[in-house]
């Protein structure tokens, strides 16, 4: 792989006028929290541990004592342990605008380290913080001085009222698949029936692709292209399969009180009503740490002082929002890269 010639005159030139922008959107976003009372927080990125989703990958290191000793730790992946933290130590309302790490990803819209917006709004429903994500998006809209987003073709209104689609909706309108169907009673995943299901809805597998890695292929083949076109998307209300950080949803214990704002068929933020039983959060990343495992021959720690926080956390909701990407989108641009000043090599 080749350097990135972003540091050449005339290509730096052509580039500033969108990362003046970017400038601008980070500092209207700050003004923003602050006059809602909002705190901003400068999390440390040396974790005990980077986060435990199966998919994520960290960047590792070691740190070495005066003694030397030894021991393993990583760059985060979000800022969200750190944060809720800090919510469960007293802190109401916190928001960092944070650099994360995030390894075997690169693409148009991934950079192996980018910017993550994330805030918390403490003892306030699910419901505020979706409104949050899309008055941010909104402002940026503003001030980049535009009506509409664009992105490869798809045109989206950032002033329209937002359209708000549950999971299961979205997967029985866009793929003809019924996704209540193939989970038990208590939200366990029947691979089996999702499976029969993608066949039936001609979506190739493979034979040890998981209930959710079926569940993936689903949303980035059939549901994700098609959200946010004209008017932004809320997709709400996930499997609680695909929602390891988030509460289940007091009508519903199969779905999660988890949502992703969607412009233009990109995915913008990533939301919950945050899970804060300690137990079964330890449960749900022992078993994401095995698959981890299984699939890749790693697994990361978990935090216990983490789990131990969310005994101390109060009901909360909070978003982590990608601004690169809104950056991007705000900008005219094509990929995430054109938006960050200093691009990884």
């Amino acid at each position: 792989m080749t350097a990135s010639p972003w540091w050449r005159a005339d290509i730096h030139a052509d580039r500033r006028p969108r990362l003046l922008l970017r400038n601008r959107i980070a500092a209207a976003l700050r003004a923003w929290f602050a006059a809602r009372d909002f705190v901003e927080i400068d999390p440390a990125a040396l974790q005990v541990s980077p986060g435990n989703e199966t998919h994520l990958h960290a960047f590792s290191t070691e740190e070495i004592g005066i003694g030397g000793g030894r021991r393993a730790l990583h760059l985060h992946t979000s800022p969200e342990f750190a944060l809720k933290k800090l919510v469960a130590a007293g802190e109401l309302r916190p928001f960092s605008l944070a650099h994360v790490y995030r390894n075997r990803e690169r693409s148009p819209l991934h950079h192996p380290e980018f910017t993550m917006l994330e805030w918390y709004r403490t003892g306030e429903p699910y419901d505020a913080v979706i409104a949050d994500s899309v008055a941010l998006v909104r402002l940026a809209a503003e001030i980049a001085g535009r009506d509409d987003f664009a992105f490869r073709g798809r045109l989206c209104d950032a002033a329209a009222e937002p359209e708000r689609l549950p999971v299961t909706e979205a997967f029985a309108r866009l793929a003809g698949i019924d996704l209540l169907a193939t989970l038990s009673p208590t939200g366990e995943p029947d691979r089996a029936a999702l499976a029969d299901a993608c066949g039936e809805a001609g979506i190739r597998i493979a034979p040890d692709d998981t209930w959710s890695d079926m569940f993936s292929r689903v949303l980035v083949e059939k549901v994700e292209p098609r959200l946010g076109i004209g008017r932004p998307t809320i997709l709400d209300r996930y499997p609680v399969p695909e929602a390891a950080l988030a509460r289940p949803c007091p009508d519903d214990p199969r779905l999660a009180e988890r949502f992703e704002l969607y412009v233009c068929g990109v995915e913008l933020a990533n939301g919950f009503g945050e899970l804060t039983d300690p137990a079964e959060q330890r449960r749900r990343f022992e078993a994401d740490m095995e698959e981890k495992a299984r699939l890749y021959g790693e697994r990361y720690p978990i935090d216990d002082e983490f789990i131990s926080a969310l005994a101390a956390m109060p009901d909360a909701s909070g978003v982590a929002l990608g601004l690169d990407r809104l950056v991007m989108l705000a900008a005219g641009a094509e990929r995430v890269t054109d938006v960050i000043w200093t691009p990884v090599a």
